[in-house]
Formats: C-alpha cells, structure tokens, sequence
C-alpha cells in the first residue's frame, strides 16, 4: 500500500463529503456540518492546526538518544503508540455512506489493534451507531473505548452498562456533544451536565470514566474531582462550537492544573508524528487521530488505518531521535519553542 494510492482511492469514495486536501485544515471544507467540515466558519477546525504550528521542535543531535521508544500502558492495555483512533460515526450524512457504520467502525478498531494501538467508538442519533461500536469492541476482545453522547442520566447509565458487557477497557461521555443539534432533531436531546451528574455517571459503571471535550483548566478539574479516570482535551474538531481555540492552545495549563490526577488524552489537528510529539511535550499522556483515519478507512479499509497508524509512529519515533526524546513516557517540554521566539 502507498499514500498515493490510498488517497485517491479515499478521494473518489469520498465525493462530495472529504476532498482528501493535501493537508486537512478546514478550510476547504468550512462549514459543511453534517459533513467532515467545522461549525459556522471552520474557526475552531483551523484553530487546532494553528495551535500545534505556533509550536517549533528545538532539533538536537548531539545526545545518547539511539532508540524510540514509543510503548506506553494505558487503562492496563501495552500499546506501541500514543496514537489512538477517536470515536467517529454518522457515515452515512458525514461520509456518503459508502461504507456502513458497522464496516466504518470495524476498520478503524481493527486497523488501530493491528498497528498495536487502539480505537474507540462514538454515539450517535441513530441507535445502531452506538451498538455498531459495540460489536466491534466485541470482535477485539474488548480492545477498545465507546464514548457516549451527553443523553438523560438514565440513558448514559444503560449504554454504560453494555460497555461493561462488551468487556470494554474504558468508557466516556462526550460532554462537548451537548452542542449536537442533529441528536434533538432525531428525538434524543443531549445537554450540558452539572458536576453532581458527571459524579453519578463516574459511580455508574467499574470502568475507567473518561470525559472527553474539555477545554479549561477548572472543568479539567471538575472531571477528576467527580471521579473521572481520564479526561480528553478536545473541541470536537471544530463542529460544535465556532471561534475556540486549538486545543494545544488550551492543553498547557490543563495539564498544570490536573496531572498527576488521571490520564490526559488530547484530540485535534493531528496530521504528523511531529504534531503527536507537541501534543506529548504540552501536557498529554496520548493523542487521538480522526478526519486522517477516515482517509484510511475509505481509501484502504482496516489496512489503510493500519498503514496510517504506523506512518504516524514512523514519524514520531524520528521526531524523537532529532530532539533527544528517549521514551513518550517522559517528554520535555523544553523541546519546544513557540513560533517566532
């Protein structure tokens, strides 16, 4: 398999949802929500890629740095990368609908178990998304992470509980999904949750809590202090809310304000190894990738998330021998120069 191939291949099965830019920034797209575009004007996609690039590697070669170590634990699972795929759904009004959910979610937890990482699983208006997720967690073994859309308490609690069937290694809410007009409009309404409700979700369920679509350091630490395991730092790639900022932009004083407390996962922007390893020195324990995977899932099918995976690790491992990073496990921050200093 080459790139070249997988994304014309991504291009034509993508027709009229995903151009499959020659860099994925939002612009191209802005707008197009259903679709692979950001909310309103595409401010907030564009701004997770302009967060990572007002960020420069310090490049080093004069150090004992010989190998890459990307390995890392997470939620009791050994994984080769810091590089997990996010939870993605509604194929059909996102994507042309050329896959189905089912085959869409199975390739990216199968292509992401291959490449000896791992996939999660997203909600959606239409039931079947949430169990097509399910299903594939299922087929690995429970290697995988459903995230659930903020619906009633009672509804989370139910979906919760079929995490835990499944044998899933973690579970979430997508609290940033409040903002998701399509979720009223089928008839299952989502909201904002109050701390006192995000603790009885955390105490529902023996899995690791994960509350994904934090942007402020107090909400950060809202999420641990109502007994989350993880949080994600993430502005939903931009189709929730125009004008946020990039979520490297925001991650710094998270991680200031909350580490050492649970895992920190950010998710936005990432199109290099390069970018994973800004991610990894601003504060995140991991990184989630997207839109990129969704060109590897069309273009390629579970071998195209496959080869993406292992090409952003490619690039990682190099962007770490160039600036003396021996393990993600313990990155500096000191690699870093703001753009322009």
């Amino acid at each position: 398999m080459d790139l070249t191939t997988l994304r014309r291949k991504a291009r034509e099965e993508l027709k009229g949802y995903c151009r499959v830019c020659p860099v994925c920034d939002g612009r191209a797209c802005a707008g197009e929500a259903p679709g692979m575009g950001g909310m309103g004007t595409g401010r907030a996609f564009t701004a997770n890629l302009e967060a990572l690039a007002a960020y420069r590697l310090n490049m080093r070669a004069l150090h004992a740095v010989r190998i890459a170590d990307t390995d890392l634990s997470l939620f009791g699972r050994e994984l080769s990368m810091p590089i997990l795929a996010a939870p993605m759904t509604g194929v059909l009004y996102n994507m042309g609908g050329r896959l189905s959910e089912a085959a869409f979610v199975g390739m990216i937890m199968a292509g992401a178990e291959r490449a000896g990482s791992m996939g999660m699983a997203g909600d959606g208006a239409d039931p079947a998304m949430f169990e097509s997720g399910l299903e594939a967690i299922r087929a690995g073994n429970g290697h995988g992470i459903p995230f659930i859309k903020p619906r009633g308490q009672e509804a989370i609690k139910a979906l919760l509980a079929k995490a835990e069937a499944a044998g899933a290694v973690a579970a979430g809410v997508d609290v940033d999904g409040a903002g998701l007009a399509v979720m009223a409009l089928k008839g299952q309404p989502v909201s904002p949750k109050t701390p006192e409700e995000l603790r009885e979700l955390a105490a529902a369920t023996r899995l690791p809590f994960l509350v994904k679509g934090i942007m402020t350091p107090d909400e950060a630490t809202l999420a641990f202090d109502a007994g989350a395991a993880g949080i994600v730092v993430s502005n939903h790639g931009g189709r929730v809310l125009d004008h946020t900022p990039g979520a490297a932009e925001v991650l710094p004083a998270i991680a200031q304000a909350v580490r050492g407390r649970g895992v920190i996962l950010a998710d936005g922007g990432v199109r290099s190894g390069a970018d994973v390893l800004k991610y990894l020195a601003l504060g995140a324990d991991a990184v989630l990738v997207g839109r990129p995977l969704v060109v590897g899932a069309f273009g390629g099918g579970t071998e195209g998330v496959t080869f993406l995976l292992q090409k952003l690790r490619a690039e990682l491992a190099a962007a770490m021998l160039l600036t003396g990073t021996a393990s993600v496990r313990q990155v500096s921050a000191a690699i870093l120069s703001p753009r322009g200093s």
